[in-house]
């Protein structure tokens, strides 16, 4: 019987996942006492750990004390995740807005909370979803914009085989979504990367 060893970083069991890898490359066919695969189960399970382990981070905020009033965008922020359903990664990249209420988020908050909700098991709806509703609820802003244009490899590498294919998805609320000049105006500024 393997002892079970709980990383206090993670709260995740490194030696059940060591095992089940194992376990996984013997189903496989494969030799995982041979040479070349005899530290890839510990490998494999440490790699999903850090892929399944957002950093921590404490949501800067400050005051709109000069009222303003127009659209904060930050714009190709880097992200990857794992697809839930075949443990396969999908990256690409996050356009995060919001018009301010009373409040700013410090702007490198906006590339963390991203990356909050990416670094669990997912599926690109809901981690667009998730970081618009994180933001609407610690900010309260006006309306909040978010788009992620991804790449699958569970649809590049395997299926279909669509190398190169983008998902795009998007959420948008408050006046983001009801006000068609302030969409349209979010919309063209995530698209300017693309245009020049």
């Amino acid at each position: 019987m393997t002892v079970s060893y709980l990383d206090e970083r993670t709260g995740l069991d490194l030696r059940a996942a060591e095992d089940a890898v194992a376990d996984l490359l013997r189903a496989l066919g494969q030799d995982v006492d041979s040479e070349h695969l005899r530290g890839t189960p510990a490998r494999v399970a440490r790699s999903f750990a850090e892929l399944l382990t957002p950093s921590t981070f404490s949501p800067t905020s400050f005051p709109n004390r000069q009222g303003y009033d127009e659209l904060v965008v930050a714009r190709d922020i880097p992200f990857h995740s794992l697809c839930e359903h075949h443990l396969l990664p999908f990256r690409g990249v996050a356009h995060v807005g919001y018009l301010p209420g009373g409040r700013f988020l410090g702007l490198s908050k906006l590339a963390r909370v991203v990356e909050m909700f990416a670094r669990r098991l997912q599926v690109q709806e809901r981690l667009t979803q998730q970081v618009a509703h994180w933001l609407e609820e610690q900010l309260e802003p006006k309306g909040v914009g978010v788009v992620l244009e991804a790449e699958h490899l569970c649809m590049s590498l395997r299926g279909v085989r669509s190398t190169g294919a983008l998902t795009v998805t998007s959420a948008l609320t408050g006046i983001m979504r009801e006000d068609a000049r302030t969409r349209t105006e979010f919309l063209a500024l995530t698209r300017q990367r693309r245009q020049g």
